[in-house]
């Protein structure tokens, strides 16, 4: 069977792919291994947000529940059922996914697909050949696996990964987390929250090490206030068995030699491109360091194959791959559609604090050598996080002391994943300060600790 477009992987950017490309009147199919909406809906964005939203509410229940009647002592946390509700909503966002396949007239193809020669892919099912399909136009998707160290043994008990931690039978009573990105931090949070002792080790000498250094120093102030221990500058020596126990020996520049005892070591030291098994050597499909190469319209370097999403060296976001996703499409169909602008991408991070930054840090807007100026404003001045009862966190802005070019913006505190998009949209449309200062923001709302930090940066704080 031939098509116009091939699409290998239906995640955030393969299914948006086949679904852009279907509206633009392509043949189109998808290839899937597993399940419909690839990592992000099943073992990653959706179901993560699921567990740290339960823990959410269970800590403003913990917070305020003697407002209404409810004590502490009383809250009994059942934790298989919030693994549960977490699942029930992933399949409720496959459901909605393969209607738009459906509605769309997408085929859906199940097996592990590899390329081959004439823009053709043939489709595996338990090591058998099942079919061979033709397209046009043939598009690698198929996103990113887990980054785990091998010198350390691995297994699907005791060392773990994001898809186990989120689907585990019990609580762990001590938990080791290898890491600290988003998935770290994210997960540390949930199960610090649910009662599992957690330590994170950071090789690194800062936690979030991705991220603006006042960022990073809160969340440790933060993460250390709530009792999730850390070690940063750090790595892992040894990691041995005792009975039931994990034990991992570490070693710090600051301290002597230290050893942890846990019954679970989660690795959350990023992700790995996802195309050893797919045939790239077969088609001679250039790659660098692990990743695709592509040039500006998702082009490899074999006519008719493209790629998007993790398998290419871009931010490893879902929205980045979405984004990618729509560009890829829209080029083959010859459609002028503006380029993304990798500076301005949101990053976020839905622990508690959460982070979201965009844009230049501090010291990468130095090493850039502009003249910046910063503004920081704290939720604690803010009327909407004081009646909120959440004053954690502050917003820090960035600017060209020159031409008044927003250069970064970072946060962290309540809600911050959802402040960013004003700062994405702002920095999209080249607003400078002056733009920004004279749009008046409702109060009282989160949305002023943008306006207030950036008085702050230009000597106009009013609430400071």
């Amino acid at each position: 069977m031939h098509f116009d477009v091939i699409v290998l992987g239906s995640g955030p950017g393969g299914y948006v792919a086949s679904i852009r490309a279907a509206q633009l009147g392509m043949k189109t199919a998808v290839v899937e291994k597993e399940s419909i909406g690839g990592v992000c809906l099943n073992w990653g964005c959706i179901p993560t947000k699921s567990l740290l939203n339960s823990v959410k509410i269970l800590q403003s229940i913990k917070k305020n529940g003697e407002l209404f009647g409810i004590k502490n002592k009383d809250l009994e946390i059942d934790y298989p059922r919030i693994i549960s509700k977490s699942r029930r909503i992933v399949d409720q966002i496959k459901k909605g996914v393969s209607f738009l396949m459906k509605k769309n007239g997408i085929h859906v193809v199940y097996g592990n697909a590899r390329l081959k020669k004439k823009k053709k892919i043939e489709i595996f099912k338990n090591e058998k050949s099942i079919a061979e399909y033709s397209a046009s136009h043939i598009i690698i998707a198929t996103g990113a696996i887990p980054k785990v160290d091998p010198k350390f043994q691995y297994n699907r008990k005791k060392i773990i990964t994001y898809k186990e931690a989120l689907s585990l039978s019990s609580l762990p009573k001590k938990m080791i987390i290898i890491g600290s990105g988003s998935i770290g931090l994210e997960f540390a949070y949930f199960y610090h929250s649910m009662g599992t002792k957690v330590t994170i080790i950071e090789i690194c000498p800062k936690l979030f090490p991705n991220g603006d250094d006042d960022i990073s120093d809160y969340l440790k102030y933060s993460f250390d206030k709530i009792g999730i221990k850390n070690y940063v500058s750090s790595s892992i020596n040894q990691i041995t068995y005792n009975n039931d126990e994990i034990i991992v020996d570490i070693k710090t520049t600051s301290l002597e030699n230290i050893v942890l005892k846990a019954d679970t070591v989660l690795y959350a030291i990023g992700v790995v491109p996802n195309i050893k098994y797919i045939g790239l050597e077969e088609i001679g499909i250039q790659t660098e360091k692990g990743s695709i190469v592509v040039d500006g319209n998702y082009r490899t370097n074999i006519d008719g194959y493209y790629a998007i999403g993790d398998v290419i060296k871009t931010h490893s976001l879902a929205h980045v791959a979405s984004h990618e996703a729509i560009n890829c499409i829209e080029n083959i169909k010859g459609l002028n559609c503006q380029k993304i602008d990798y500076n301005n991408v949101p990053k976020c991070v839905y622990s508690f604090p959460e982070i979201a930054s965009t844009g230049y840090t501090e010291k990468e807007s130095k090493e850039k050598g502009f003249q910046i100026k910063i503004g920081k404003f704290p939720f604690s001045a803010l009327g909407r996080s004081i009646s909120d009862e959440n004053t954690d966190g502050f917003v820090k802005v960035i600017f060209d002391d020159k031409y008044d070019e927003w250069l970064g913006c970072h946060m962290i505190g309540n809600h911050v994943t959802d402040l960013i998009s004003e700062v994405v949209v702002a920095r999209k449309l080249e607003a400078t300060s002056y733009e920004i200062l004279s749009s008046i923001h409702p109060h009282p709302s989160l949305s002023e600790s943008i306006i207030e930090s950036i008085a702050n940066a230009y000597g106009k704080a009013i609430h400071l």
